[in-house]
């Protein structure tokens, strides 16, 4: 794909790159930096942090003050680059405190600048497990109302979920930009039928509130019960182990479950899902779930809450399962894949095909070619 040479600049969370490690933002870098003359990233600081030019395109810039001044840091910053490169667009990746967007407007109103507002998934919904994602979620409604008549546009990365809140709380069609962010790498992430059954059931995630892990040991508890041997692994680490390592001693299911805190890489990782039976998403709130289509695309049945794409994705008994956040539910859907083994293989037959869509050279060309379809309009706009 030919496009215009033109500057980008992203306010980002993710610190990772600045700290060196081979993340999935890196790896989405890598291919997005192929359709910009430059990209300059602006994301919190951290003790290993530093600045760093990747694909010769690339510069992430850290800050060196806490995250809480993410605002100030985005505008000195910000307005240090201008004058150094014209840019076309500011992406602000929005979320939590919404520190990017704030610094975002602030960098950009006194220019001719356009921003976009990324809002992945809005924390605490469709529900909130505790006060933090009540307020969290309430800041968010709060946000988007203002957001939306400065940026010129709001990014989100599923069809139906997103899209209804927004048009719910006031913001017009064409202000929503729908662009996916699953980008998954076929090579890596595909079926390996040697490697042998590790697991019955997986969970891959951060081990925090809304993953709903709590729901899926509950489900794994009674399906203890008629499934004596049933083996559940849990890949993540987080705020609630202690709580998850407590639970899983109270239903006692010591011999059941296994903690994994990390494997080594996304090869490892692809193992690790090869190896399993299905994997469970019992979450209360997700933008993706990227981890549901890097196992669909493994051929491992996937039991999903309707969370982020997944009710866009999964036909019910179809190519996955979906389940209502209730762990008597989850069990009966758990010990149906565990006692057909055809109707498991078929699902994740199914499923693996829905997950060819996916592919990350594909996804990350449409993109970039969505932000500079959004410039064309925004420049023909002005000049008109």
């Amino acid at each position: 794909m030919i496009l215009p040479r033109r500057n980008l600049l992203i306010l980002s969370g993710d610190n990772s790159v600045a700290r060196g490690q081979d993340s999935t933002f890196y790896q989405m870098l890598q291919r997005f930096a192929d359709y910009w003359n430059q990209i300059d990233v602006l994301c919190p600081g951290a003790p290993d942090a530093s600045l760093r030019r990747i694909h010769r395109r690339v510069f992430v810039h850290p800050s060196p003050w806490s995250k809480l001044f993410q605002p100030q840091f985005i505008v000195r910053k910000g307005r240090e680059l201008f004058a150094e490169h014209e840019y076309s667009l500011v992406v602000s990746h929005d979320y939590g405190l919404f520190l990017n967007g704030i610094g975002a407007r602030r960098l950009t109103q006194r220019t001719s600048i356009p921003y976009v507002s990324e809002i992945h998934h809005v924390e605490g919904y469709p529900r909130a497990v505790n006060s933090r994602e009540r307020l969290y979620r309430w800041l968010a409604m709060r946000y988007i109302r203002r957001v939306w008549q400065h940026a010129a546009a709001i990014r989100t990365v599923n069809r139906v979920e997103l899209p209804a809140l927004l048009r719910e709380l006031g913001v017009p069609p064409e202000k929503i930009l729908v662009l996916p962010s699953l980008y998954i790498d076929l090579d890596t992430f595909r079926p390996m039928p040697d490697e042998a059954r590790e697991h019955d059931v997986i969970f891959v995630g951060r081990l925090a509130a809304n993953k709903g892990i709590f729901t899926l040991l509950d489900a794994i508890g009674q399906v203890q019960v008629t499934h004596p041997d049933v083996r559940l692994g849990i890949l993540g680490r987080g705020p609630l182990q202690a709580a998850i390592e407590t639970r899983i001693a109270a239903l006692g299911l010591n011999d059941h479950v296994t903690i994994v805190p990390r494997v080594e890489n996304a090869a490892a990782l692809a193992q690790f899902y090869n190896r399993a039976g299905m994997l469970i998403c019992a979450s209360t709130s997700e933008g993706g779930p990227r981890v549901t289509v890097e196992a669909m695309a493994c051929a491992v049945p996937v039991i999903s809450t309707p969370v982020g794409i997944m009710p866009e994705l999964i036909e019910d008994n179809v190519n996955g399962m979906l389940f209502h956040w209730d762990a008597a539910e989850l069990a009966d859907k758990i010990r149906l894949l565990l006692y057909d083994n055809a109707l498991r293989q078929r699902i994740g037959q199914r499923g693996c095909e829905v997950a060819q869509q996916f592919s990350a050279d594909t996804v990350i060309e449409q993109y970039a070619r969505g932000y500079h379809d959004l410039i064309d309009r925004w420049q023909a706009r002005r000049k008109s």
